[in-house]
């Protein structure tokens, strides 16, 4: 069965390019979020088996998101993405529970890796 991932981007353009490699791979995209306020809700209520969350988004950034997800459901999976030098919240977000971290622009291969590596 095809896993089940969230994306979560404040931009379209982000959301519509990961949606694009993991559905040309296999994975199936159970919805997409422009901001965090919305990516917790929306975890809620589709329980993927993976969250792609951009960390600098309005209303409320990934990382608080992260947090609110990993409250609710301790065995969520989440993998962070975000652009260059952001080491300090990269730090932050592995510590919050992130199980990897992708950096922007996106390299197909290693958005697939990520996700293999993290749901297989």
């Amino acid at each position: 069965m095809a896993k089940n991932i969230l994306i979560c981007d404040d931009a379209a353009f982000m959301r519509m390019m990961i949606k694009d490699i993991l559905t040309k791979n296999g994975y199936n995209v159970a919805g997409e979020a422009e901001n965090g306020a919305k990516a917790v809700e929306k975890y809620s209520e589709l329980k993927p088996d993976l969250v792609l969350m951009d960390i600098t988004m309005p209303e409320m950034d990934g990382i608080q998101a992260l947090k609110k997800i990993k409250a609710a459901d301790a065995s969520a999976t989440v993998i962070m993405c975000s652009a260059m030098g952001q080491q300090a919240m990269v730090i932050e977000s592995i510590q919050a529970g992130a199980k990897d971290f992708i950096v922007k622009p996106f390299q197909a291969d290693r958005v697939l890796e990520a996700v293999k590596k993290v749901i297989g």
